[in-house]
């Protein structure tokens, strides 16, 4: 799942090399994606990027009068196309997620918008502001912003009786994280991913803060330079715990364990996250 360092990475990408560029014709090859019935992506044919951005896990295409939102969903992305650009190669291994919509750009360039799931979750969205689109006008604080504060975060918990690793996936909570900068931020906090935030006492909140803030702002860091189609393979590289069952934890070298709990799964430390006990 795209995840706020990845697609800030993205966006970044995209305000760089693609503002500027005149939409010439745009290909929708699965209607699904089209969220504005009304106001549909062909319609910006003949606009020009002016830069982009993100909200959340969703990509805002600027355009003069109008936004382009590319809604990520689940298993979505972008791939630049152009054989002497650093965003991508013109050659696709065979492996590559399909392309549910391309934006044909001056210069020869294809922007291609894909989808690696075996159901749609992507979205389109023509509109004149990013907050007409309904999941990005209910987004909560993000921790990538620097004006993020402590009291956002302490709100964001609200002593809820609801687990901490939902909490911070909750996009209307707290926008950008989910599963797998969840479990990141968990083992760095040395929290369990089950623990309601309402039994949280002060040194764990303060401790599950920073862990949110930093492990966000130094994802977005690290990811920012990487080649657009390189930026799956860094996260999956990057995580401590995610992803990671069976292999020790490089911290203190217990197993790294899975969990399945309340429709979701984590990874964790045992020793570093619950007392040495398995969940």
């Amino acid at each position: 799942m795209p995840e706020s360092p990845e697609v800030e990475a993205l966006a970044r990408f995209l305000a760089d090399e693609a503002s500027g560029r005149e939409i010439r014709a745009v290909d929708v090859l699965e209607f699904r994606t089209v969220k504005t019935r009304n106001s549909p992506p062909a319609g910006i044919a003949g606009r020009t990027i002016t830069g982009a951005a993100r909200h959340g896990k969703h990509v805002e295409l600027l355009l003069d009068e109008k936004s382009l939102v590319v809604s990520l969903g689940r298993h979505g992305w972008m791939r630049w196309l152009s054989a002497d650009s650093a965003g991508g190669d013109a050659v696709l291994p065979a492996e590559a997620p399909p392309a549910l919509a391309t934006l044909d750009l001056s210069g020869d360039i294809a922007l291609e918008v894909t989808d690696a799931g075996s159901w749609v979750s992507l979205g389109l969205f023509v509109v004149d502001r990013a907050d007409e689109v309904p999941a990005i006008a209910k987004l909560g604080p993000d921790p990538a912003d620097p004006a993020f504060t402590r009291a956002q975060f302490d709100t964001a918990l609200g002593g809820r009786r609801k687990q901490i690793k939902a909490i911070l996936q909750e996009q209307e909570t707290l926008a950008g994280i989910g599963n797998a900068y969840s479990d990141e931020i968990l083992h760095l906090a040395r929290q369990s991913p089950v623990t309601h935030a309402a039994a949280l006492g002060p040194e764990a909140t303060d401790r599950l803060f920073e862990a949110t803030v930093t492990t966000v702002r130094e994802a977005i860091a690290a990811r920012s330079g990487v080649p657009i189609d390189q930026l799956k393979a860094q996260k999956v590289a990057a995580m401590r715990v995610h992803g990671r069952s069976g292999e020790a934890c490089p911290v203190c070298g217990d197993t790294i364990l899975d969990l399945t709990f309340s429709g979701t799964s984590a990874q964790y430390c045992p020793t570093c996250q619950n007392g040495g006990v398995p969940l």
